[in-house]
């Protein structure tokens, strides 16, 4: 009875420790935590693996029950330990420049990123960099300018060319090449490597860049500065903006597929050189919804019809006034309360972006703007400070308004009943400009509210909830 009485005492105790033993093991390789967005498909094709071989490393039955903070177990990384995390490739980085940045081994970098070829980071990709490596903070980041000796950038810097070899992994100073970024001691960054001598920082928000989404580029550097650019055949319009440096907005076309384009920037310096920089940087899908087929009027679909009149509406937005009128977010344009609008979702009876079918046409076609509910009669209101560009009936659009905001910028209002302004007038921010209607191509009256970006419709909700530029 004694023994038998030892043995179950025995057992219990091993059943208590077995758990605490195995919370203690470390794991078998690098561990990723799950951050807001993530999905398993997604993190498996950031690491080279297929949900299967993820799922199984971490145990995981139900891929879809992943949840933010989570840590994975990263397989097939043998030699790699610790925690691993996910940052955004600012324009102008590459290879070199971040490896120096946040002091991890290029082969490293390639090796976690299944990187074969520098050229394969672009601008807004996910970079997987261990987080306990992640830069020091007494080191700022200066480039090598054009006729520069090391010395010279050492002493710049206050410190002597011997560490900074040694800090930035070069075997000689030859190796030091113009336009390259380096360590050096300091508390600041000098903004991305790669970029021409006078230009300081260039940042392009938001990355990555999405379907149907507005994007700002600004950049750093003195003035005098010779500056132009283009991304995706569309040239960009550089203006001076308040804090000395320059800034363009553009936007991303709804149907562009989704791959990596060409960012062009080229122009000359203040003391005449010319400069050209070119990187690529990614657009992604965005998940836009499919509504139901629409019956309208086969006249409104006539390309006939449709592409002279498509052809007239885009000439009117192609112009950026060198003056910026507007500041700020952007008001509704109708009598809904903005802030409740926003807040639910419950305003708009259709979104921007949404594929859309006519008589039974396939989807081919996407929304151009922001459908605001209203009965025929409801009022219209500027959003912003304007100057009317158009007022008038067209065959689609019905009685149309477009307001230039300057910089390239322009808001439209379709299907009116009644037009209450004329071209060339001067309007301000909740100015009365027209009324709902069911004009042109709609099955019901509503308020059909376009904003334009540097030639390119984009989604307008965006305008009520953040500012631009």
């Amino acid at each position: 009875m004694k023994l038998r009485i030892n043995l179950f005492l025995l057992m219990c105790l091993l059943f208590a420790v077995l758990p605490v033993r195995a919370q203690e093991e470390q794991p078998q390789g690098p561990v990723y935590t799950v951050q807001a967005g993530d999905t398993l498909g997604g993190i498996a094709r950031r690491f080279g693996l297929t949900i299967d071989e993820l799922a199984l490393a971490n145990g995981i039955s139900n891929p879809n029950l992943l949840s933010e903070g989570t840590q994975l177990v990263i397989p097939g990384l043998d030699g790699i330990q610790g925690f691993l995390t996910t940052v955004t490739v600012p324009f102008g980085e590459n290879l070199s420049s971040i490896s120096r940045r946040y002091q991890i081994d290029i082969a490293l970098l390639a090796r976690l990123n299944h990187l074969t070829a520098p050229s394969e980071l672009y601008a807004g990709a996910d970079l997987v960099i261990p987080q306990e490596e992640t830069g020091a903070t007494n080191l700022t980041r200066m480039a090598l300018a054009e006729g520069q000796s090391l010395l010279e950038l050492s002493i710049l810097a206050g410190t002597n060319p011997w560490s900074v070899l040694r800090g930035n992994q070069i075997m000689n100073s030859w190796g030091a090449l113009p336009g390259d970024v380096y360590l050096l001691p300091g508390d600041g960054e000098a903004g991305p490597g790669g970029l021409p001598g006078a230009i300081q920082d260039v940042e392009i928000t938001p990355l990555p860049l999405r379907q149907g989404k507005a994007g700002v580029i600004k950049i750093a550097a003195p003035q005098g500065l010779e500056l132009e650019g283009s991304f995706m055949g569309y040239p960009l319009n550089f203006f001076s903006d308040t804090e000395g440096g320059y800034v363009a907005l553009f936007g991303i076309h709804a149907m562009t597929e989704p791959a990596f384009y060409p960012f062009h920037l080229q122009g000359k310096l203040s003391d005449g050189r010319p400069f050209t920089f070119t990187q690529r940087v990614g657009v992604r899908l965005e998940d836009y919804p499919f509504d139901q087929p629409l019956t309208v009027d086969p006249a409104t679909i006539d390309p006939a019809i449709t592409r002279p009149e498509d052809a007239q509406w885009s000439a009117l937005a192609a112009t950026a006034t060198p003056e910026r009128l507007w500041g700020g977010l952007f008001r509704m344009p109708s009598p809904l309360s903005q802030e409740y609008c926003v807040e639910t979702n419950e305003c708009w009876t259709s979104r921007f972006g949404n594929r859309r079918s006519y008589n039974g046409s396939p989807y081919a076609y996407f929304h151009t703007g922001l459908d605001v509910a209203g009965g025929t009669g409801t009022k219209i209101f500027a959003p912003a400070p304007g100057v009317v560009v158009f007022a008038g009936p067209l065959t689609v659009r019905g009685n149309a308004t477009m307001i230039d905001h300057g910089w390239g910028v322009y808001t439209a209002y379709l299907h009116q009943s009644e037009i209450m302004v004329e071209v060339g007038d001067r309007v301000e921010s909740g100015d009365e400009i027209g009324l709902v209607g069911g004009t042109g191509r709609v099955e019901g009256p509503h308020l059909h509210w376009e904003v334009w970006v540097n030639g390119i419709q984009v989604d307008p909700l965006d305008w009520l909830i953040q500012p631009f530029p």
